[in-house]
């Protein structure tokens, strides 16, 4: 068996919103660099954060990624970042890897776990996930549908806010990318304005 066979176990996907690795597994992303395929695992309601981004005006090397949840909040906490690094001392069910989701992995979270019946935003990018399986297209005002996840539904448990959510995606020195459970908006919004994060974490495919 070869070295990359034996770091990457075969992995059996679950089903959308089935508990998972400290988690409910939310989709899987694909890295654009190495081609790597993972598993993204959302964590319950009762570990959400709140906080600011960081401070505006100051760029964050290596907090960039669409798709590396762990590396951008790590790259957060180095510059100060206290969400970041609140998020990073969390163990939730034997983990201890959890991140901001960075964009295309949070869109996951609310193309899979939309809380609510109401009508998607259809503007800008909403929807567009290059880097997700399979790729996301953009968000008609009927697509997605509520999730048929009993528990993320509007009510339950584990449903997200009606509100907005950071990613961990910078897209400037004064701005980062958020997305709104409010229909599906994902835009950048000012780094220093405290919103809400669900941590993720990953687990490598192949």
């Amino acid at each position: 068996m070869s070295a990359v066979a034996q770091a990457a176990p075969a992995v059996t996907i679950p089903e959308i919103g089935q508990p998972f690795g400290g988690g409910f597994f939310s989709g899987i992303t694909r890295d654009p660099e190495t081609g790597k395929r993972y598993l993204n695992i959302t964590a319950g309601a009762e570990h959400e954060l709140v906080g600011a981004w960081g401070k505006y005006g100051e760029k964050i090397e290596g907090a960039d990624s669409l798709t590396n949840s762990r590396s951008n909040t790590e790259a957060m906490a180095a510059a100060g970042s206290d969400l970041a690094q609140k998020v990073l001392a969390l163990n939730i069910g034997g983990f201890s890897d959890w991140a901001i989701p960075a964009r295309d992995v949070q869109e996951l979270q609310y193309r899979h776990f939309k809380p609510t019946t109401e009508a998607n935003w259809e503007y800008g990018r909403n929807g567009d996930n290059p880097n997700s399986e399979p790729v996301g297209l953009l968000y008609t005002d009927e697509s997605p549908v509520q999730t048929s996840v009993a528990a993320f539904r509007e009510g339950g448990p584990e449903a997200f806010r009606d509100t907005w959510y950071w990613s961990s995606s910078q897209r400037s020195a004064n701005f980062a990318y958020y997305l709104t459970f409010d229909g599906g908006i994902q835009l950048n919004f000012v780094k220093g304005l405290e919103l809400r994060v669900r941590p993720v974490r990953s687990q490598l495919i192949d």
